[in-house]
């Protein structure tokens, strides 16, 4: 295999969106090629469907994946970054796939979030565009702020679904289409694998119309299943996604860096390995398997001085809790009271957070390709505070569970693998 990280990465880290800061470590989403909201245009132009208004994949990456293909297969692995899953490209059984192989670098969206980049995977448009600009989110047409993943009320636990009590419809609230209906018309064939724990949730059903979900119940389930579909529908066009979450919700709990995340991705390569030799065995070199992740994880062990509470000055100028991410928290200041934020952030956590107007970084391109919805400056709020390395805020009223995160731009965080393999 070519040395593609080699080749290509250099091109991620130099990308600098003008007006907007960060730590030595930052990476920028290459919105204009290099990123997974390219990934469904390059996906869609694959299969000969191309997506209207779709920005595919820059033409280094394109010329390497190739095509056109009959089938394509994309399997994301939720919080699989670049960086770790680099710890195993010499070690069985991946080893012997990278001579088969190849293995490009691409950055996540900003924020570098589930919420988000699964949209942008199911619309082929970024952020700024769709909308859903991160984990919580101020609904001005709803009055509250609301869990993007469990679509229920940040402040509810155990609701997932809630919003609905408040008039929310999943499979009315993007502004912009979803690729089912598309592959739909196009007469391509597409299935999603998800567990069964998500597979009938908002969410999906905010993604997913038009796509035939099949549950799974545990890994072996999700690779002999899809062999099932595979198998019966091998002359068909069409798009097969496959989601898995489990090195996502363990780097959350024990940080990306423990053994348990290791030993799972481990376990699960030596399944997937399995999947891929049944491809490979039956493939005819007309179709594509691909894998990719919606972002990476850094580490972030539990200090008190990024937990809001401790900062009663700071709340009070706040109008409401910050909303976004952790990673990358959008605050609404009372009017007047931003320098007072401004000097607090630079005496009392000095270093740690760039303040910047929310507006500036739109423009900016941050979050993404104008037009931005409607919606978008609103669930930004007024200011965005850029983390440095590893600070984070946490603003709810609960005790800090996480020793893992993401939503930033550190490398660890933007940086995700794309691997291609034809069969």
């Amino acid at each position: 295999m070519p040395n593609l990280i080699a080749n290509l990465l250099p091109h991620l880290t130099a990308y600098r969106i003008p007006g907007v800061a960060g730590s030595g470590d930052s990476i920028h989403p290459g919105y204009g090629g290099q990123s997974i909201s390219n990934l469904p245009a390059t996906i869609c132009e694959m299969l000969d469907c191309p997506l209207p208004g779709g920005e595919p994949l820059s033409e280094k990456w394109r010329e390497v994946i190739g095509g056109p293909y009959r089938q394509v297969i994309l399997l994301l692995v939720d919080g699989l970054g670049l960086q770790f899953f680099e710890n195993f490209i010499h070690e069985s059984p991946w080893s012997s796939w990278m001579e088969e192989g190849n293995l490009l670098p691409l950055t996540s969206i900003v924020p570098s979030t589930t919420s988000a980049a699964l949209t942008s995977l199911w619309t082929g448009k970024t952020p700024v565009e769709h909308g859903i600009l991160g984990y919580e989110l101020w609904l001005k047409e709803f009055g509250m702020v609301g869990n993007m993943i469990f679509q229920s009320p940040a402040a509810f636990l155990g609701e997932i679904g809630a919003l609905r009590r408040a008039g929310f419809q999943p499979e009315t609230f993007l502004p912009v289409d979803t690729l089912g209906p598309h592959f739909h018309r196009a007469g391509r064939d597409v299935i999603a694998f998800q567990h069964n724990s998500i597979a009938k949730s908002g969410l999906s059903q905010m993604l997913l119309k038009d796509v035939d979900v099949w549950g799974f119940r545990t890994v072996n389930d999700l690779w002999v299943s899809m062999q099932a579909w595979l198998a019966d529908h091998q002359h068909t066009p069409g798009y097969v996604y496959a989601y898995w979450g489990d090195i996502d919700e363990l780097s959350h709990r024990y940080g990306p860096n423990d053994e348990r995340v290791f030993l799972e991705f481990a376990s699960f390569s030596s399944l997937l390995n399995r999947f891929l030799l049944h491809l490979r065995a039956r493939g005819r070199g007309d179709s594509l398997f691909l894998m990719t992740a919606d972002h990476g994880q850094i580490g972030t062990p539990r200090q008190e001085k990024y937990e809001l509470r401790n900062h009663p000055e700071l709340l009070d100028a706040l109008i409401m809790q910050p909303t976004g991410e952790n990673r990358l928290p959008y605050l609404a200041i009372h009017p007047g009271r931003e320098e007072m934020v401004q000097n607090y952030l630079l005496q009392v956590l000095p270093g740690e957070f760039q303040m910047v107007c929310s507006t500036d970084l739109v423009n900016a391109g941050l979050f993404g390709n104008q037009p931005a919805c409607r919606q978008a400056g609103q669930r930004l709020g007024d200011w965005v505070l850029i983390p440095q390395d590893g600070a984070y805020l946490w603003w709810a009223d609960r005790d800090n569970p996480l020793l893992g995160r993401h939503g930033g731009m550190s490398s660890g965080e933007m940086l995700v693998p794309l691997f291609a393999l034809r069969y």
